[in-house]
């Protein structure tokens, strides 16, 4: 009898603890979700604000909203969700990195590759090894905990990997399209290679570093990086070849497109279970996907991918700038730094200045090695154009936090000295690259670039390598009808397009690829309908 008495009571008390949290739970989304709302309208109206941007103000929302909580909350709490690595990089990360894929203009991209391969590859490695050197040089003469060569490697990583999110909203395609090109592309790659990096420390006993360990580190690299760009271009064929093959669409149009987001997720997910970067493989998959699977699809579905995919990416940015906003302020992790505020805020200020410097030992370097392959003037990327490029890189963001929660709590929380001075450091800088740089980027660029308006109002060729890099319209391929200014500086390269790796690839993609996976051109068909090619020529013309 007292057992069942007993029993009854901790059922009940469970089950006003399980409603409590449930309601706590109602009580936060709602909350969130209202703030996402605010940040989307005030976003708007800060459009043509030459110092703003829907990043920044969300940042901004966020901590004007942690202020409140602390207060309401006597100084316990500043959010309402935790910030959780996990969170970004499986659910808020992939739709972004994807619909930048789905949405690049793939001729410039490729057209640019070289470059943007040189400055997000071979840059974000100048910039690892740049900040790591500097941080083991000066760090460990700080004493500022039990940090060793691992963790000094990875603060490189971490600080290597700038914010492409806040990037795309600062630069404007129309007003600066090479800038928006270059810096974009860069982004995506950096992204990848500073996760592919940190991925890689995590592999090696690197308090033993010998050539061997340098070269093994070198190849398992070079391993992620392959292996993660083929698995998400073998996603993209794969989705393009089933809707392809099967025609979903003429059953239902909501198959194909649940199809479409469902494999490009898979493939991300896919990447992340076999210790792969998949941020490379989405995006690459988004590529493949756009090229290819987009087009084997019915017009309602076209349209309803392309605002689909590119909703879902506004809403992640929004809300990871909100999170990032509101978590900056949690007390938890502030306290196990609070007994040393000046030692911490060192520390903040190094790490921002190697940031300055590890951008700009590779960006002036390589833009140098850049232009000795241009042959005109217009195709080289001039001082103040290196100088924008420097600047609009500056900006650090989720990725940063999301490696250093990785590297230095445990469950979003540290009790260590050194590892609570390092994730303080690192939002402190995230906060102040993203509000500095990100607000002074604009006013710069009318600074450096006072002509960049009128010198883009010309319609752009598909063949310029000034071309913005991303388009509104997905099949921008195809919309030739439309009057183009052939640049000068290539006219020798279009009357002898036979010498071009793009000539080369289009007779591959046009012999053997659109055959099997469709693409531009496709045109799906009925079974038993005039378009279908099992149909007798007699009967078409019946018809």
């Amino acid at each position: 009898m007292g057992m069942g008495v007993l029993a009854s009571q901790l059922a009940r008390q469970l089950g006003g603890a399980l409603s409590t949290s449930d309601h706590a739970s109602v009580v936060s989304i709602n909350l969130f979700v209202a703030l996402l709302c605010a940040c989307i309208v005030l976003g708007h109206l800060l459009e043509e604000n030459r110092w703003l941007n829907e990043s920044i103000t969300a940042l901004i929302i966020g901590l004007c909203t942690g202020v409140v909580i602390l207060l309401t909350t006597k100084g316990k709490s500043s959010h309402v969700l935790v910030f959780s690595e996990d969170l970004f990089f499986i659910y808020l990360l992939p739709p972004i990195i994807f619909n930048a894929g789905f949405q690049v203009k793939k001729k410039q991209f490729f057209r640019n590759f070289m470059t943007i391969t040189l400055f997000g590859a071979v840059g974000t490695m100048i910039s690892f090894f740049t900040i790591s050197l500097a941080a083991i040089a000066i760090f460990s003469r700080m004493n500022i905990g039990t940090l060793d060569v691992g963790d000094f490697l990875a603060i490189g990583a971490i600080f290597s990997a700038t914010d492409s999110v806040c990037t795309l909203q600062v630069l404007n395609q129309d007003e600066t399209p090479f800038l928006y090109s270059l810096v974009f592309g860069e982004g995506v790659v950096n992204d990848a290679t500073s996760v592919v990096l940190f991925n890689a420390l995590q592999n090696f006993d690197l308090n033993h570093i010998d050539t061997m360990v340098i070269l093994k580190f070198l190849g398992n690299f070079l391993y992620l990086f392959v292996s993660s760009t083929f698995l998400g271009v073998f996603s993209g064929l794969l989705s393009a070849y089933i809707i392809k093959k099967l025609y979903i669409g003429r059953h239902s149009t909501d198959r194909e497109v649940a199809l479409m987001m469902l494999m490009a997720y898979l493939s991300y997910m896919l990447a992340e279970l076999l210790d792969l970067s998949g941020i490379l493989t989405v995006f690459f998959c988004g590529i493949v996907m756009s090229h290819y699977t987009w087009h084997n699809v019915t017009e309602s579905s076209r349209v309803t991918t392309k605002h689909a995919f590119a909703t879902l990416s506004f809403i992640a940015e929004t809300f990871l700038f909100l999170y990032v906003g509101m978590d900056a302020l949690d007390i938890e992790k502030w306290k196990f730094a609070s007994d040393s505020p000046g030692k911490s805020i060192g520390v903040s200020s190094i790490l921002l200045g190697l940031v300055l410097v590890g951008r700009a030992a590779f960006v002036f370097p390589l833009s140098f090695l850049s232009n000795l392959t241009k042959k005109t003037p217009a195709e080289k990327i001039s001082w103040r154009q290196q100088v924008v490029i420097w600047w609009a890189g500056l900006m650090r963001g989720a990725v940063s936090i999301a490696l250093a929660y990785n590297k230095f709590t445990r469950a979003g929380h540290t009790e260590l000295h050194g590892n609570a001075i390092m994730i303080t450091s690192t939002i402190t800088v995230v906060l102040f690259s993203t509000m500095l740089f990100g607000m002074m980027t604009k006013p710069l660029i009318r600074f450096l670039l006072p002509a960049s308006s009128s010198a883009t109002s010309e319609p752009s060729s598909p063949k310029s390598l000034h071309s913005p890099l991303l388009t509104s319209l997905i099949g921008s391929d195809l919309e030739t009808a439309v009057p183009m200014v052939r640049p000068s500086s290539l006219r020798m390269l279009l009357t002898k397009p036979t010498h071009t790796v793009h000539y080369y690839w289009r007779k591959f993609d046009d012999a053997l690829m659109r055959p099997m996976f469709g693409g531009r051109g496709f045109v799906p068909y009925t079974p038993g309908s005039p378009t279908d090619p099992n149909v007798p020529i007699e009967r078409l013309t019946s018809i």
